[in-house]
């Protein structure tokens, strides 16, 4: 790669920075990473959920190591910056949390995300000022940094059983305060509530399609105030998806079908380089 991570870093905080709202991709390996880079995407992310599937597992069961592995990967195959799901840090204690930040920007990552879930079923989500505490401790890592590193600061109120607006607007109002370069809140149940949140905060809101049902369009996302539009597992689930459906068609019915839609090996190579 040709470009240095001092200028990645400024180019990803330019984004932010920029008129509009942009999609910020995806991405679940080294091929991936290049498809979308030769489709155009600016910039991309990680998804634990698909890096784990990557892995055939569940979400939420790849170690600190692996998840740093896996981003090294996506960043080495491109000259696109790149930001992470960190989950919550892999860690509960805010030291240990800055500690991922700084493992994650020596792996080549530009970004990264914080969420607020604990990973316990019997207390989901951190008590505000712990979360708080985390978020200031990621911010206090990155800014140590010699480049820009952005903390996408996550309140996973939605997706942990909690569909609290006012709470979910309250705890990115703390990360904002702590720090938070971006803040995100999974799981949004329409545009009125994307709005009411984007209203609440001074700096960029990432929205979080993917969600049969709460995956609004660009458009009407941009007119509510949001600023980056991340696609979580959504792109490696289509792609698991037409390999399901060209898999059962060999095996259930004995044709090929899908092969007179699907890229040649030329076309693919096309988007993979020399």
């Amino acid at each position: 790669m040709t470009v240095s991570q001092s200028e990645k870093g400024r180019r990803f905080e330019a984004l932010h920075k920029a008129p509009g709202t942009f999609v910020i991709a995806n991405a679940w390996d080294a091929g991936s990473a290049r498809i979308l880079a030769g489709l155009g995407f600016a910039a991309l992310a990680t998804s634990s959920g698909a890096a784990a599937g990557v892995l055939g597992r569940r979400d939420g069961s790849m170690s600190r190591d692996e998840t740093i592995s896996h981003a090294r990967a996506i960043v080495e195959a491109t000259d696109l910056p790149v930001s992470a799901d960190l989950e919550k840090g892999f860690a509960d204690a805010p030291a240990a949390v800055a500690e991922t930040i700084h493992l994650a920007a020596a792996a080549g990552l530009v970004g990264g995300s914080i969420e607020d879930a604990t990973g316990d079923r019997a207390k989901p989500l951190f008590e505000l000022g712990h979360a708080t505490e985390r978020i200031a401790a990621a911010v206090g890592a990155a800014r140590q940094l010699p480049f820009p590193f952005l903390v996408t600061a996550r309140s996973e109120n939605f997706l942990r059983g909690n569909p609290d607006l006012d709470d979910t607007i309250r705890r990115l109002q703390a990360f904002e305060a702590a720090g938070a370069d971006v803040l995100m809140a999974p799981g949004l149940p329409d545009l009125v509530a994307v709005s009411s949140v984007c209203a609440a905060l001074s700096r960029p809101f990432n929205f979080m399609a993917g969600i049969r049902g709460r995956s609004f369009p660009q458009a009407a996302l941009a007119a509510a105030g949001v600023k980056r539009i991340s696609l979580a597992t959504s792109l490696y689930r289509a792609a698991m998806s037409g390999l399901v459906a060209a898999a059962r068609e060999a095996k259930n019915l004995g044709t090929f079908g899908f092969t007179d839609a699907v890229m040649n090996t030329a076309e693919l190579n096309g988007f993979l380089g020399p």
